[in-house]
């Protein structure tokens, strides 16, 4: 009846996206990210240290990362610990109490993926994110009428929330290699059922602009928006000390990673300057 302990497997490759029946343009001043149920609870079943979690978190981090730049809103689902019997209802019968038996720090979002002030965390009540949320009337008055999809699990919440948003006339882009699932086979079964039915599937890479940038300038460009500190560092300073953090760093770290695959969080952690990280992004790719 719960949730069974889980496996980590090979998440879908491009190769993999099955033919989408829309082709979709996605618009950055159209669409919303929503994040969803990357509570710790839902985590917890593939255990520590698990790499294809650490890949999606990746993902949805590099995903987060560029809404954050382009002023797109960013949505997250999270269950609340405390669920009367009436609200959780036949969620009981199907999945047992859920989080309601559980320490209150498995109903926090991971760390890397942490919402700050400027997110909106939508309470969630049923597969659906849509449920007795303002989610759709949030989108509408803000004009957004795509809705990226990530988090956990693919072929539940996030493949029903697809479905929900497109019988609401909210274009749903789903991404192959930031969702996860019990099962690679349901997985694949997800993104099947979305690409024929209700949205279109895409890989991160995808969406999101070149991974690397084409200079230093540009690299300075990309940085200086990540930065809290008013004052411009020199390209030799370390960027820590100029507000950057893990999350971003992180996510920048992914990102590059699609075309220098030894470049880690570790490795730009390392030398945080724009004068090191240049010199790893403007190597020959091997």
């Amino acid at each position: 009846m719960a949730i069974p302990k889980l496996t980590g497997y090979a998440l879908p490759e491009a190769h993999e996206i099955p033919q989408n029946k829309v082709q979709w343009a996605f618009e950055p001043t159209r669409a919303a990210l929503l994040i969803h149920d990357m509570q710790a609870y839902f985590l917890n079943f593939w255990g520590d240290n698990c790499p294809m979690m650490e890949k999606v978190v990746a993902n949805i981090a590099a995903l987060r990362h560029f809404c954050k730049q382009h002023d797109i809103p960013v949505y997250y689902t999270a269950q609340p610990k405390e669920q009367s019997d009436e609200d959780r209802a036949l969620l009981n019968d199907m999945w047992g109490p859920g989080l309601t038996r559980s320490p209150q720090q498995q109903q926090q979002i991971v760390a890397e993926l942490a919402p700050d002030e400027a997110d909106t965390v939508l309470v969630k009540w049923r597969y659906s994110a849509f449920h007795r949320s303002p989610l759709e009337q949030m989108l509408k008055e803000t004009g957004r009428d795509q809705l990226i999809i990530t988090g956990v699990y693919a072929h539940i919440g996030c493949m029903t929330t697809a479905t929900d948003a497109f019988m609401r006339d909210i274009k749903p882009f789903f991404i192959a290699d930031a969702l996860a699932d019990f099962t690679r086979d349901e997985h694949l079964m997800a993104l099947n059922y979305v690409a024929g039915r209700a949205g279109r599937v895409m890989m991160t890479d995808a969406l999101l602009p070149a991974p690397v940038p084409a200079s230093k300038a540009a690299l300075r460009a990309l940085i200086l928006p990540l930065l809290d500190e008013s004052d411009e560092p020199c390209d030799d300073e370390n960027l820590i000390d100029y507000g950057l953090d893990s999350v971003r760093m992180m996510a920048l770290a992914a990102r590059w990673r699609k075309v220098h695959g030894d470049i880690d969080f570790v490795m730009l952690a390392k030398n945080p300057t724009i004068d090191a990280w240049w010199a790893l992004l403007s190597r020959e790719v091997q």
